[in-house]
């Protein structure tokens, strides 16, 4: 009882530090895909219990955190404050999810270390407030890790049915889950005699598919396809499945998750920690959390009246438990970067989000193999680094959604919106998604009544073909990417013909151009942090 009280404070305490954090963001509009799917899937199952959307294209993806906010709506209104608030209590709990395994797999200064790097790192924080599935996915996976290195398969199971039912790509887990049972029956400390994992041990580990198979079952009866829709597929997985592809998008995973938002200080001192360890000057004098004590863990199967718990002291890096905990998020990360390097046309650092709380445990318990004061002065400088990423952009594309460059794009276009609800008449104003949706959906919280829009595919020069200059009365162009003045990728051409061939990347349309073909005059011109909006007219 007193070490769920622990918890939950825990958690509250998490949740009051980042709402703290986030006030500035939490009444702010929805953004990108949270406009495209997730808020209108949301919505539908709050105004009519659907658990497959008809406001907007079913895509297949499992409906727990559609089905959340819609209880969250139901409890306290529909508004965006509500939505955010809700997300940040999932981010909450995977701060302080991380900290018990932490503590569980090292120590309690690794783990507070792991804990605040993950609340801090630029991904996280920006996603914290977002209504996208990813994050939940993140909670419940590293909650099932937890469950599963304390033995408690049962509540493995459960953990682990509510992270697929969150995002059915979380699916990956249970593959490294066998293999670590597996393992873990054939010994994994030295010298220890191997022994089976009794049969009977194995329901807990197969259940979570029981779920996700009901799911794809009743999804297939509603739509007549197992997952998806047929474009959506053509999107994801058809257009994907190239041996080129996969390995330029396994490079990005590598990067995103490795070295993008100043990961790569934590990644560069794991990597001399492991080089440490492996050359044996890992002394319990050096790191932080060597000489806590480690409780001692059952074999899976094992009752729990047939082993107490023994409380050994002993260095941290020589415990079975961090050894077995290194095998699972190092399996974890390698079929997670290998899925999405495989399917997903969009390469996305949110889809990462799964594993980046084990990354974060993995590398700040390798830098604490190195001496105190170095070891401490990193990870202070990482989480300084974090907090500085929140406002810098890097010198190449990258989605909004990385860091607070999102709030940047949500506020250029609410003043947008608002300027147009202005306009005299109703004019027809020609732009591209999402804007299209900003202007036309008064629930996502730019405008208070539609507007009239003329659709356009997107910005590269080819999507205004069907774009005649009688079809629309004011052109809206937005930056839609960020593209810094000395973009690397355009300094490089044959890695501008990569990104093009194979992740449909092209430079947005000059708006000289369209202002030369359309004979447009500049009616008003927005700008934040390098990012823009221009609205002409005839």
């Amino acid at each position: 009882m007193r070490a769920r009280f622990i918890a939950v404070l825990e958690i509250l305490a998490a949740f009051v530090g980042l709402i703290l954090l986030h006030l500035p963001l939490l009444r702010l509009p929805y953004f990108w895909d949270e406009s495209g799917y997730y808020i209108p899937a949301a919505l539908d199952f709050y105004r009519s219990g659907l658990l497959i959307p008809t406001s907007t294209e079913a895509i297949g993806h499992t409906p727990l955190v559609m089905i959340y906010l819609g209880l969250a709506w139901r409890l306290f209104g529909y508004s965006a404050w509500v939505t955010r608030t809700a997300m940040t209590l999932i981010a909450a709990g995977t701060v302080a999810t991380l900290y018990a395994l932490g503590r569980r797999v090292a120590s309690r200064e690794i783990a507070a270390w792991s804990a605040l790097l993950l609340a801090l790192s630029p991904l996280f924080f920006a996603q914290s407030t977002l209504a996208l599935v990813d994050l939940a996915a993140g909670l419940f996976t590293t909650l099932a890790v937890l469950f599963l290195l304390g033995d408690q398969l049962w509540l493995f199971a459960l953990a682990a049915s509510l992270a697929f039912l969150s995002k059915e790509t979380a699916v990956v887990l249970l593959p490294v889950v066998w293999l670590y049972a597996w393992r873990k029956g054939r010994g994994f400390a030295a010298g220890r005699p191997a022994a089976l994992v009794p049969l009977g041990t194995w329901g807990p580990l197969v259940a979570p598919l029981v779920p996700l198979a009901a799911w794809v079952l009743y999804y297939h009866h509603a739509t007549g396809y197992w997952t998806g829709s047929p474009g959506y597929l053509k999107y994801n997985l058809y257009s994907t499945l190239s041996p080129a592809r996969a390995f330029w998008s396994l490079l990005r995973r590598a990067y995103e998750l490795f070295i993008g938002g100043f990961n790569w200080l934590l990644t560069a001192c794991a990597l001399v920690g492991i080089w440490t360890q492996d050359t044996g000057h890992g002394t319990r004098e050096s790191g932080f959390g060597n000489r806590d004590t480690i409780l001692g863990t059952r074999d899976l199967g094992e009752s729990q009246n047939s082993c107490p718990v023994s409380r050994v002291p002993r260095p941290v890096f020589e415990s079975p438990l961090w050894r077995q905990f290194l095998f699972l998020a190092a399996g974890l990360t390698t079929v997670y970067m290998l899925l999405l390097s495989l399917v997903g046309g969009a390469v996305l650092p949110r889809y990462l989000l799964p594993v980046l709380p084990l990354f974060y445990v993995a590398a700040v318990g390798l830098t604490a193999r190195l001496p105190r004061f170095p070891a401490r002065l990193v990870l202070a400088a990482a989480a300084a680094c974090f907090v500085w990423a929140w406002f810098i952009n890097p010198p190449y594309p990258f989605p909004f959604e990385d860091n607070l460059a999102y709030a940047d794009f949500v506020r250029l276009h609410e003043q947008a919106a608002h300027f147009l609800e202005t306009q005299p008449g109703q004019p027809r104003i020609l732009t591209a998604w999402p804007a299209t949706d900003e202007l036309t959906k008064p629930l996502l919280g730019y405008v208070g009544r539609p507007l009239a829009v003329v659709r356009a595919r997107g910005f590269a020069p080819q999507e205004f073909a069907d774009a005649p200059a009688d079809s629309f009365d004011l052109l809206y162009l937005y930056s839609r990417r960020w593209e810094p003045p000395g973009n690397w990728v355009v300094r490089f051409p044959l890695w501008l013909r990569l990104q093009g061939r194979h992740f449909d990347y092209h430079q947005q349309v000059a708006a000289e151009v369209l202002v030369a073909r359309y004979r447009l005059r500049l009616l008003a011109e927005m700008k934040r942090r390098g990012q823009w909006v221009r609205i002409y007219s005839h």
